[in-house]
């Protein structure tokens, strides 16, 4: 990635706004489930279509906003934390994908396995805030594998729907995002 790509037009600002305000939202929508929702599907798609940085930046701005309304927390470090690792795979496991026939099956397997790495990674992020031994870490880990499974489930089903209907839309603001970033060099 080259520098030039890095830099951030009143567009691009407006259109990260926005996506933050969509994953907000759909958090909202669905917080009456347990762990079932939108989030980690739409930031796999984000870091899909815009990049890295972009995902970096929805996730943590996601979790952010949406914290000050749900409640501001340690656990806000480890989400943040969680979704940056899971944004990062995202990133290095399209750049080593070398086929692209079996891209849909393998991403849908993906987001469910997302749900289980997310409840790991939150529990590893939140041992040493919570003081826990490695063995409490395990029992913490293993209490919260139900919601873990809720949410890996939630990712496939929100995959499947968003996957069809999101990326078009996605790719065409990252197509105009491009288009404006080379009339301005």
């Amino acid at each position: 990635m080259s520098r030039t790509s890095v830099k951030f037009s009143i567009y691009r600002l407006t259109t990260l706004a926005l996506l933050i305000a969509c994953l907000q939202t759909s958090r909202f929508l669905f917080s009456f489930l347990p762990n079932v929702q939108p989030i980690t599907v739409l930031l796999i798609l984000i870091t899909l279509t815009f990049g890295l940085i972009d995902g970096l930046i929805v996730a943590a701005g996601t979790m952010l906003v949406s914290n000050l309304v749900l409640g501001m927390g340690p656990w806000t470090f480890a989400q943040i934390g969680a979704y940056a690792v899971i944004v990062l795979l995202t990133y290095i496991a399209d750049h080593l994908m070398i086929g692209k026939t079996v891209r849909y099956l393998f991403w849908l397997l993906f987001s469910g396995c997302t749900g289980l790495l997310y409840g790991l990674l939150i529990s590893i992020l939140q041992a040493p805030i919570l003081g826990l031994s490695f063995s409490g870490l395990i029992g913490y880990w293993i209490a919260g594998l139900w919601f873990d499974g809720y949410h890996a489930a939630g990712n496939i089903g929100f995959f499947i729907i968003l996957y069809p209907t999101v990326t078009p839309i996605f790719q065409k603001v990252s197509d105009k995002l491009n288009s404006s970033k080379q009339r301005n060099h």
